[in-house]
């Protein structure tokens, strides 16, 4: 393998974002001494690609948008399984979930692959400081040896009612400021979907979290040794929680519900959630749709949240220049599932539909001044054995299930994989850059629905064509490809 020098990286970038050139990854090590790269993992929650460099404009983002200006920056990027748990447990790991492994959001890695070296514990184990600070791992205390320290706001912080850093942390992540919900909360362990406090950016979560981030990198600026520093951000996840300034960039007039809240014509019973996530929210029905109002709000609040952590990410990544670290660190932007915001009648995420499925992923090296887009096909366990060869390290004795994106950094025209593997509950998915094809398979092994969109002609999956004769072929061919490559994934331990 070659090796790659980052803090010597050189970029040439020979034409514009839509139309990605060849880029020219210089490595080799001029001092066998010199430090290696540190890595910033930006780690977001239920974003989705809606941001100005995806194409849209309903967001306002324009640290992130920046961000994406300097990376590569990956438009066909997909999770494996898009809920909380599971996908970091999938991505850390660089494992494909299974019928038994990687399942939902409660997924802890120290249950289900206790003896996996996961991307921290192998940086670790070579030499790098590695902090966790917020939600990483989704529980507080999985998978601890893996960091040389591990971070929640309020988790530590003593309390008067006994309760672990795991219990307390759990007690207070929704973090609601306003007086009327905090007594809400306490009262019925619930609150509103949403909120909008006059607080400064520091009041939340994730103002506290980023003001760890900064500190730890002005302690980090004279550690000799390479660090992973992680900013694992709660919002957007429900609930909604922003200050108000972040509310008041929308006109709530603009603000649209998706043309397509309804069924997608031909679709399995089966392939539409009723997670049950945000009806656990006061105001929410228990069941039914909510009010158009009621939805708008929703949205709003989602968009209000993004532009609060991109305007977080700003400050870090201010610091990072400032304090000089940009020189030699990579930094990679990356969420762990998408999110429904009532595109086929769903809400919340876990489905096997795009809007659950694909996310943004950015990586940026020391070098790179101007960015390029990269239509590749990926996945998310391709995030650990890309940064492993970017690293210049030893591949782990286990077999990593992806493939490392540095051919696609050199060349971000590439065309990536032929396909990616994912699974939510009980329906598996090829991926392909024209197809989304989904068995629903249940606890026998047996198929009991599907369906196959085209993306050529409906990236928005509003019409299932798996029953359409001129698509025989083609689910076929993908049928095929699921029950012989996937086989153990499908039937699991």
């Amino acid at each position: 393998m070659k090796k790659l020098i980052l803090s010597a990286l050189a970029f040439s970038l020979l034409a514009c974002l839509e139309a990605p050139a060849q880029t020219d990854v210089v490595g080799t090590i001029n001092k066998p001494a010199s430090k290696k790269p540190n890595i910033l993992l930006l780690y977001m929650d239920d974003l989705r690609p809606q941001l100005n460099a995806y194409g849209h404009e309903q967001i306002i983002s324009p640290n992130i948008d920046a961000l994406a200006n300097r990376s590569v920056q990956f438009t066909q990027a997909y999770s494996n399984v898009s809920v909380c748990g599971a996908s970091r447990a999938s991505m850390l790991t660089g494992m494909l979930p299974t019928k038994t492994r990687f399942i939902n959001y409660s997924t802890r890695v120290d249950v289900d692959t206790p003896n996996q070296v996961t991307l921290p514990r192998l940086l670790k184990n070579n030499g790098y400081t590695t902090i966790s600070n917020g939600k990483i791992y989704h529980h507080l205390d999985d998978r601890v040896s893996d960091w040389d320290e591990v971070w929640r706001p309020y988790a530590f912080d003593k309390n008067d009612q006994g309760l672990s850093p795991l219990d307390y942390w759990q007690s207070l992540w929704r973090d609601y400021q306003l007086a009327e919900n905090i007594e809400l909360y306490k009262a019925t362990d619930t609150g509103p979907a949403y909120e909008s406090a006059d607080v400064s950016d520091n009041a939340y979560i994730d103002g506290l979290l980023t003001d760890k981030v900064i500190r730890d990198l002005k302690r980090l600026k004279t550690n000799d040794k390479p660090f992973l520093l992680t900013a694992g951000f709660i919002a957007p996840h429900l609930p909604f929680n922003a200050p108000t300034k972040y509310w008041d960039m929308y006109d709530r007039k603009e603000i649209k519900q998706p043309y397509n809240n309804y069924v997608p014509k031909n679709a399995p019973k089966r392939s539409i959630s009723r997670w049950g996530e945000m009806r656990a929210y006061t105001g929410i029905p228990k069941q039914g749709d909510v009010s158009d109002e009621t939805a708008i709000s929703l949205i709003h609040g989602y968009y209000a949240t993004v532009s609060y952590v991109d305007a977080l990410i700003g400050q870090i990544m201010t610091a990072l220049t400032d304090l000089e670290l940009d020189k030699n660190t990579i930094v990679i932007l990356v969420s762990d599932h998408g999110y429904n915001l009532q595109e086929h009648t769903q809400w919340a995420k876990y489905t096997s539909y795009r809007t659950s499925t694909r996310v943004p992923l950015m990586i940026h090296l020391p070098a790179m001044e101007k960015g390029s887009k990269s239509n590749a096909l990926v996945d998310l366990i391709d995030v650990y054995p890309t940064v492993v060869e970017l690293l210049d390290l030893e591949v782990p004795k286990h077999q990593l299930a992806g493939e490392s994106l540095v051919p696609v950094l050199k060349d971000p025209s590439l065309d990536g994989k032929s396909h990616v593997f994912l699974k939510n509950g009980k329906g598996y998915t090829i991926q392909t850059q024209e197809y989304s094809y989904t068995e629903f398979i249940n606890n026998d092994n047996k198929t009991f629905a599907s369906m196959l969109y085209d993306h050529r002609t409906d990236v928005d999956e509003n019409i299932n064509v798996v029953d359409k004769a001129n698509y025989a072929d083609t689910v076929t061919q993908l049928s095929k490809l699921l029950h012989t490559e996937y086989v153990s994934n499908i039937i699991g331990d």
